[in-house]
């Protein structure tokens, strides 16, 4: 059977959805709509490096396939602030070279993003209110105003001549969110009315029974529990939760308390916040080093790093290794967050580290203390029932959480789900959707510092993150042969095994190696000794053997030759 065309950049009255990243995972969303040969991007967002991804901080998808077509590329439109939905635009744009679309907020947060690349006077970006249509090449496009966990979070309403689609973000029913606008219910009954063809969802919490509460339950316990304790307080919570970060600030000062922020995301947040307005009724912040100076039962920290990451604040106060932060015996640290799928080893480790130095750690299992930005199970059902959407495709989940979406989907009425990972091609009209193609992905990180030009992006399926993350757990080898140009050796070999011997506390182990080396080389025929690169891998090969015979590991393993 011959394989179908390949669509490239959408066919003329088809309308598709592809997506590059956050389709069968939580984190670094790039969706495409293509129409009429243009292609809309929806959010750029970023993810974080584990422990399998050494000297890796930040991932991105690769977006070479939509790159490659950037003609075609009419713009690129934001959900809402987090780092998942726009931390990727600073780097990624000048593949790009798009214009870019967002919320007053959403671009407050960009602005100083794109400055830390040199991108803050070149980036094309367009602010947009909230409530506004606007086109955008051949989509028109709605904002309509949802609650989640920041300011000013957005659903899209993406109008074309094949169809309506609804692309959620990320999203919940928040019935007094406290300082963004609350959920605009008129504007989704309206589309609800008009016709959804397909609705591109949120499935972080579908799985999770009932409600996902309210920010204002969480300020009302916050302000009577900070009165239990009388020594410091820290708290951690994501910065971009700015309701958060004013219910902390409105709880200590119930509770005579001030509010030092310590880690530079919060600062970024807070002047972002202001300048648009919110936080308006707070009072100016202390820093780490004014608070120092308070006593202990007048001081509240707020603090980065509620995923314990390992450069924010409350990974080094855990560590004692902060200039100014120290807590100690009868200290709480509480946190007023959720822990993401996968960072459950970085936050223990910090925790157990705070619990070492005597800090009583408090989190939402002990106390009332956060709710989910993302829609429980009734919401969902909800947001079903006022758009009644044909075609559901649930995204931001992973597959456990793809398929109940599927499963609930379908029991609301659809009449069609569909689960699709990363590079599918859906062709969501006319028809049945179906997914006609499947385009390359990949996932990018930025390695290193920033270079001349901008920051180093390689492919974490690169060969060289694939021989960092073997040395890392297997060691690298070193083998210098010393011969002369008739092929004998001129001394022993010289041998450095990384990570895997010394030749002062595995002295045998370390000969063993050398003398597998040297044989190797003296028992190749006189032709093999003169010729480099025989000689060079029958050494490297009798070194690699024989550590993985002793040791059990695979090194990373080069030999010097040496002709003299």
């Amino acid at each position: 059977m011959a394989r179908k065309k390949p669509v490239t950049a959408g066919s003329v009255g088809e309308l598709y959805f592809l997506p590059l990243g956050g389709a069968g995972e939580i984190g670094m969303n790039l969706g495409l709509y293509g129409y009429d040969g243009k292609w809309l991007m929806v959010d750029c967002g970023v993810t974080f490096g584990d422990e399998t991804m050494p000297m890796i901080d930040v991932v991105m998808a690769d977006p070479s396939w939509i790159a490659d077509h950037r003609d075609d590329l009419v713009g690129l439109v934001i959900t809402h602030g987090h780092e998942d939905h726009l931390g990727a635009i600073q780097y990624l744009w000048p593949r790009l070279k798009c214009p870019v679309y967002a919320s007053p907020f959403a671009a407050a947060v960009l602005k100083g993003k794109l400055h830390e690349t040199g991108l803050q006077n070149i980036v094309p970006l367009h602010v947009v209110a909230q409530g506004s249509r606007f086109d955008v090449g051949p989509f028109n496009i709605e904002m309509v105003s949802l609650t989640h966990s920041i300011p000013e979070p957005n659903l899209l309403a993406i109008r074309t001549p094949a169809g309506l689609v609804v692309h959620t973000g990320d999203w919940k029913f928040d019935p007094d969110p406290l300082i963004s606008d609350p959920s605009d219910y008129e504007a989704l009954r309206r589309i609800g009315r008009e016709g959804v063809l397909a609705m591109v969802g949120d499935s972080t919490n579908v799985m999770t029974k009932g409600h996902s509460g309210s920010e204002a339950e969480v300020r009302a316990h916050l302000i009577g529990l900070l009165g239990r304790y009388k020594r410091r307080i820290a708290i951690t919570c994501f910065a971009t939760n700015v309701a958060r970060v004013e219910s902390v600030a409105l709880a200590a000062e119930a509770n005579g308390r001030s509010v030092a922020l310590v880690g530079r995301s919060l600062w970024r947040i807070e002047k972002a916040a202001r300048e648009l307005g919110y936080l308006k009724d707070i009072r100016p912040f202390l820093t780490d080093h004014d608070a120092a100076h308070l006593p202990a039962d007048q001081v509240l920290y707020l603090c980065t790093g509620s995923q314990g990451e390992a450069r924010a604040a409350l990974a080094r106060i855990a560590a004692n290794d902060h200039p100014t932060v120290k807590l100690g015996k009868g200290d709480v640290v509480l946190y007023s967050s959720r822990v993401i799928p996968g960072n459950e080893k970085a936050i223990f480790r910090v925790q157990n580290q705070l619990i070492r130095l005597g800090v009583d750690v408090v989190t939402d299992r002990e106390e009332p203390i956060h709710v989910s930005g993302h829609p429980a199970r009734d919401e969902v059902e909800e947001m079903y029932r006022l758009l009644k959407p044909t075609i559901a495709v649930p995204v931001h989940g992973e597959a456990r959480h793809v398929q109940v979406h599927c499963a609930l989907a379908l029991e609301l009425g659809c009449a069609q789900a569909v689960a699709i990972d990363n590079g599918a091609m859906l062709r969501l009209a006319p028809g049945t959707a179906e997914v006609v193609d499947h385009v390359p992905t990949g996932r990018l990180a930025v390695d290193g510092q920033a270079l001349e030009g901008g920051p180093r992006l390689v492919r974490l399926d690169s060969e060289l993150i694939r021989d960092r993350r073997r040395m890392v757990f297997n060691g690298s080898a070193v083998c210098t042969i010393v011969c002369d140009r008739k092929g004998f050796l001129l001394t022993d070999p010289q041998v450095t095994a990384l990570g895997l011997l010394d030749a002062e506390h595995w002295a045998e182990e370390h000969d063993l190696v050398v003398e597998a080396a040297r044989d190797a080389f003296e028992d190749l025929p006189p032709s093999g000794r003169k010729d480099d690169a025989v000689a060079a891998e029958a050494v490297r090969r009798a070194v690699r053997r024989q550590l993985k015979e002793m040791l059990g590991h695979k090194p990373i393993t080069n030999v010097h030759l040496v002709r003299v």
